[in-house]
Order: structure tokens, then C-alpha cells, then sequence
């Protein structure tokens, strides 16, 4: 039984038993998804006297006033300013996102709801609630997937002239290692796609020096081997430098990077995503590839959301299908590789699968193996 049934009229302040009579029928169709972690509740005017962090305000009459966004967002509130024809302003913590959706159905509040329960965060629940229709939940499998009915992602950096060079809709195995040596390892192994990503303090003349130097080599190897595609993590000015067929960058680093540079050379570009709203946002981009992750739990970097899960991932998997490739990325091992491919997604990186392997080749030749079933 779904968390906001168990509340019954509480998810919606004041009550309201045509909200929550569409919510029931909507979340009905979704399917058996783990439910929200807490409770949420959806507040209307007038507010209730007290506000938390479960609480989630929408405004759809006239606009809000700043000094009192700013009062419920201190108290642990969302905001949802919904008052304009096309334009949502979504503010939570020091956070505000911007979506435009050319129209909304009449059931987009309920719709909301039923996602988040879902366990959806807000931000990513309210582009699917968005992408939602009257009627969808008649369908055999109501889930949104039309791109077209998506919102859009307003206050981003331009978007490139021209999309990304294509990447190969099978990038295959993925590995992502810290250091040049690891390249020249598994290249002879048979692996084409591999991605250096290292952290250093650039503002060190020497470890500037050596990642310089290990970029530089990571490239030239790789161009020596027919079809190989070597991507740079983070440090796109020198991939550009040097040449390289790639770079990935995560979505803070899109607001930085020379994103028309790195097209116009011919460079490949990866996003990573965590996320509905953060595929859009890489979306816009226009992309070679879009990673999604993570799917498990992983130690290798600090993560700004929990693991999405299998079930998740098939779902962006088949959102994205046929329309740019993606990389399922996060905790995969030898031991999960099947299921995740399972899911459809063509590329799967593996970090510590490779870099903590025991023998390195024949973990190499069972993890490729997977990938020819």
C-alpha cells in the first residue's frame, strides 16, 4: 500500500478528495515501485501553521511573493510556483529550477503526487507529472516516454550550434581509470572504449604537470589502436589540447566548459545524469552519449542522489531509445553486468570491476563476454 494512501486526505493540505480520488487511479497504473521514504505533503493556500521539510508548497493563482518563498524555503519547504500560462519555478534549498511546458493537463497535481510517491525526488517527479496527460492512466503502460511532452529546462547555458559528434550506439564495456598506464593495459585487451578520469589540484604546478602529461599519453595510445575512444573526465580544456576523441563532464561543469569549442573540434562529448531532470538538462546539450547513474551504490565519488536501481534505469533506457546512447554507470560488477543489461542500455562502465580486479585480463575477457550474449 502506497505511503500517501496510508495518510489518506493528509498528503493534500486542505483536503481534497477529487485530488486524491486521481492520485489513487494514477498510482494504481504506475506499478509496484518502492515507495517515498517520507511522506509528502502537497499544501495549498491557505498554508497550515506549520511547515517542514516534507512539505511541498504549489502556488498556481498569482505570483509569489519573494520574502515569502524565501520564509517557507528557510523552514524546509519546496516551492512550486505554478502562476504563469508555461513557466515552473521549483525552489528547494538554495536550489531553483525552471521548466517550461508548452501545457499541462488538469491532473498534473495528482499526477505529481503519485510520482513522488514513486520515490521520485520533487524535481524529477515534476517533469514526469508535466509529461503527463488525462487518460494516460488507461494505458497499458502509462508511463511518460514522449519527449516531445516534456518540459524544458529554462536558465541553462546555450546550447551548442550543432549537436556532438555521434559515439557508436554500443559503446560497450566502459572502463573509467585513473591513470594513463591503465589505458595502455587494456587497449591490447580488446577494450575500446575507456575513459580517464583523475582529481588533482591544478593550482599545483606539479600535479598539473603530471595529469598534463598523463592526458597526453592517454590520447596518443589511444590513437594508436583502430576504433579506440579515449575520454577525458572533467578537464575539457585539455582534451582540447590534446586532441582527444572525448571528454565527459558532469552537469556542474557544463556551466564552465566552452561547450561550442569542444563541438566544433570534433570532440565527443559524455554528460553525466542523475535523473529526469538532469536528462533534460543534458539533453540540451546535445551530447554524444548520457550517462545514468548510479544504478548501485558506489564508493568511488560522492553521489548527489541514492542509487537509481534497475527498474529505473530500464525506464531512461527506453525514454532515450533511439535518440541519443546511454551508459549505465555506478557499483556495476562482473556479478550485476547481466541484469543490468537486461535493461537494455547498450555501454556499462565499471570502475573498481577493473581497477581492483585480481587478474586483470580474465576479468577483462568474462566482463566483454557479457556484452556478445
Amino acid at each position: 500500500m502506497s505511503n500517501f494512501l496510508l495518510w489518506e486526505n493528509k498528503i493534500f493540505y486542505p483536503a481534497s478528495d477529487k485530488l486524491l480520488k486521481t492520485t489513487k487511479q494514477i498510482r494504481a497504473k504506475l506499478g509496484d515501485w518502492p515507495h517515498a521514504r517520507q511522506p509528502i505533503r502537497i499544501c495549498f493556500m491557505p498554508l497550515p501553521p506549520f511547515l517542514g521539510q516534507h512539505d511541498v508548497i504549489i502556488a498556481t493563482g498569482s505570483r509569489l511573493h519573494a520574502t515569502d518563498i524565501t520564509f517557507w524555503v528557510a523552514s524546509g519547504a519546496a516551492v512550486l510556483d505554478a502562476s504563469a500560462s508555461t513557466t515552473i519555478r521549483l525552489y528547494r534549498g538554495d536550489t531553483i529550477r525552471i521548466l517550461e511546458a508548452s501545457s499541462r493537463c488538469d491532473d498534473w497535481i495528482s499526477a505529481l503526487a503519485a510520482f513522488i510517491d514513486c520515490g521520485y525526488e520533487i524535481h524529477d517527479a515534476l517533469c514526469l507529472a508535466l509529461a503527463w496527460r488525462h487518460g494516460d492512466e488507461h494505458k497499458q503502460d502509462p508511463w511518460p516516454t514522449d519527449l516531445s511532452r516534456f518540459p524544458r529546462v529554462l536558465g541553462l547555458p546555450d546550447a551548442p550550434i550543432l549537436p556532438f559528434a555521434k559515439c557508436p550506439e554500443r559503446l560497450g564495456l566502459y572502463p573509467i581509470v585513473p591513470t594513463a598506464n591503465w589505458i595502455v593495459q587494456l587497449l591490447p585487451l580488446g577494450v575500446r572504449t575507456v575513459q580517464l578520469r583523475q582529481k588533482v589540484d591544478i593550482t599545483n604546478p606539479y600535479d598539473l604537470a603530471a595529469l598534463q602529461a598523463d592526458v597526453h599519453r592517454a590520447v596518443i595510445v589511444g590513437q594508436r589502436y583502430k576504433n579506440a575512444r579515449v575520454f577525458i573526465n572533467d578537464y575539457w580544456q585539455l582534451a582540447l589540447k590534446e586532441r582527444a576523441y572525448g571528454v565527459h563532464l558532469g552537469q556542474e561543469d557544463l556551466w564552465y566548459a566552452d561547450i561550442n569549442a569542444l563541438m566544433q573540434a570534433g570532440i565527443r562529448l559524455g554528460i553525466s545524469s542523475h535523473g529526469y531532470y538532469e536528462i533534460l538538462v543534458a539533453l540540451h546539450f546535445k551530447p554524444s552519449y548520457i550517462a545514468l547513474g548510479a544504478v548501485f551504490p558506489t564508493s568511488t565519488k560522492m553521489m548527489p542522489s541514492l542509487p537509481q536501481g534497475l527498474t529505473r534505469l530500464a525506464r531512461y533506457v527506453h525514454f532515450l531509445d533511439g535518440k541519443i546512447p546511454c551508459v549505465a554507470i555506478g557499483g556495476i560488477d562482473l556479478q550485476s553486468l547481466n541484469n543490468v543489461l537486461s535493461t537494455g542500455v547498450r555501454s556499462a562502465a565499471v570502475v573498481r570491476a577493473v581497477t581492483q580486479a585480481h587478474d586483470v585480463e580474465k576479468t577483462i575477457f568474462a566482463l566483454q563476454s557479457r556484452f556478445m550474449r
